[in-house]
């Protein structure tokens, strides 16, 4: 089994800072694919950023994307936040349990970030 543990979502400032973090425990071969998706209130879950195409160009220039290969840790720098970046965050992985090229997807559990004054 696999899971993915998000933290580092809360409460900030127009302008202020996040950053997320997601941790792929249990049995991790290898990781195929990694990506930070958000669902704002009322609206559909969207990519933001993704280790294999980059970010989103609603977060160009302010968010940046990166993983510890050792760790199996992704991370996503949020800057110069905005309200409309108010949403649930959630990490995805396509993780490979045995050797081979085929891996199997997991969510993590999601992480409110709100950007008010």
């Amino acid at each position: 089994q696999v899971q993915l543990v998000e933290s580092g979502g809360g409460l900030v400032e127009p302008g202020g800072s996040l950053r997320l973090s997601c941790a792929a425990s249990g049995t991790v071969f290898g990781i195929n694919d990694m990506a930070w998706y958000r669902q704002p209130p009322g609206k559909e879950r969207e990519l933001v950023a993704s280790i294999t195409s980059g970010v989103a160009g609603s977060v160009e220039g302010r968010f940046t994307i990166s993983r510890d290969y050792a760790k199996n840790i992704m991370y996503l720098q949020m800057d110069n936040l905005k309200p409309e970046d108010t949403a649930v965050y959630y990490c995805y992985m396509n993780v490979a349990v045995v050797a081979g090229p085929f891996g199997f997807d997991y969510w993590g559990q999601g992480t409110q970030v709100t950007v008010s004054s």
